[in-house]
């Protein structure tokens, strides 16, 4: 069946970074477009960033354009989201997901604090 594992969160100071992998399993994730997503406290779920399957990026929600960059390894079956210059306000739980029907992961929760 479908799997999707995100890891990589955590707690880190702002202006800190930090790395989100998500594994993906079941289904031939070389094929499909993959996403991050984040959902903080009270706030609706929202797209952070999308990339296809051969690596274009046709999304950046605003607020992290410059500083976060989403890749892939279709290799390693993975989708990555590097974040840098965190902020106060990314906090979040972050998920992804794949566009193989509707698949997400479980989350990973990111915490940006002094």
């Amino acid at each position: 069946q479908v799997q999707l594992v995100e890891s990589g969160g955590g707690l880190v100071q702002p202006g800190g970074s930090l790395r989100l992998s998500c594994l993906a399993s079941g289904f031939t994730f070389s094929s499909y477009t993959m996403s991050w997503h984040r959902q903080a406290p009270g706030k609706e779920r929202e797209l952070v960033a999308r990339i296809t399957p051969v690596g274009i990026i046709t999304n950046y929600v605003d607020s992290v354009k410059g500083r976060f960059t989403i890749s892939r390894d279709n290799a390693k079956n993975t989708v990555y989201l590097q974040m840098n210059s965190l902020k106060p306000e990314d906090t979040a739980v972050y998920y992804c997901r794949a566009h193989y029907g509707d698949y997400w992961g479980q989350g990973t929760q990111v915490t940006v604090s002094s």
